[in-house]
């Protein structure tokens, strides 16, 4: 499939690190990637699996787990159209110790991982683009792993609905309190009780799993310092990345 065509249409979602491209290496990709469908809780690929692609969403979001062995698990980072999963790929292996789970249905390019590979290996703006957003997702990995030691379960959940948003064209996200209390590693009447919090304060609605965000501010001042310092690393991207 050509995808060409979808990554140059104006107002067509977009993946940054692919739009930010010089056009002679998007015609080169282009061929070689394929827009596809990604669905709710769907994984795409399990702790110690070996990829076989890489994914660039457009409008979804991927969740990165941790997973124990008593499988429980932690959101450890979230992806959406600023990046890609699969760093492992061109950082020297082929498998990961995280899961890659939907937390958002949209869409992504899916590209094979050895063409990824040798891409990378070509030394170009895309390999430059890649260590970049490779930079600022550990960036994220590490205060994520910061916040969820030392802040209270409402400000980790403000932080993540920020980053939620910031990767979502509004300002709703379709979320269960299970589903969040297994990104969050919280139990669900925990999340229950931190989303009441936030519902009693007014800055948001919440009801059958639809968060909406009343108070966009408001959340921010609520949040802890660990969504700015995240946010800054990933502005810093997208700034490099219009000058690749």
């Amino acid at each position: 499939m050509n995808a060409n065509a979808q990554i140059s249409v104006p107002g067509a979602p977009q993946n940054g690190l692919l739009a930010a491209l010089p056009a002679a290496e998007r015609a080169r990709l282009a061929g070689d990637l394929e827009l596809v469908p990604l669905r709710l809780g769907q994984v795409l690929y399990e702790s110690g699996e070996t990829m076989s692609h890489a994914y660039f969403p457009t409008d979804c979001i991927i969740s990165l787990l941790y997973v124990m062995r008593n499988c429980e698990s932690a959101e450890i980072a979230i992806v959406g159209k600023e990046g890609m999963i699969g760093i492992a790929l061109f950082m020297g292996g082929d498998s990961t110790m995280s899961r890659a789970i939907v937390q958002n249905a949209g869409h992504a390019y899916r590209l094979d991982a050895q063409i990824l590979k040798n891409e990378f290996n070509r030394g170009s703006a895309f390999a430059r683009s890649l260590l970049m957003f490779g930079s600022a997702l550990i960036t994220q990995m590490v205060q994520t792993a910061a916040c969820n030691r030392h802040h209270s379960i409402d400000q980790q959940l403000c932080r993540w609905m920020l980053l939620s948003l910031d990767r979502l064209p509004s300002d709703r996200i379709s979320m269960t309190p299970k589903l969040i209390g297994n990104m969050l590693g919280l139990q669900a009447a925990q999340v229950a009780s931190a989303t009441d919090v936030l519902k009693a304060a007014g800055l948001i609605e919440y009801d059958d799993g639809e968060i909406n965000v009343l108070d966009r501010g408001a959340v921010e001042r609520r949040s802890c310092e660990c969504y700015g310092v995240v946010k800054q690393e990933s502005d810093r991207l997208l700034a490099c990345q219009s000058n690749v």
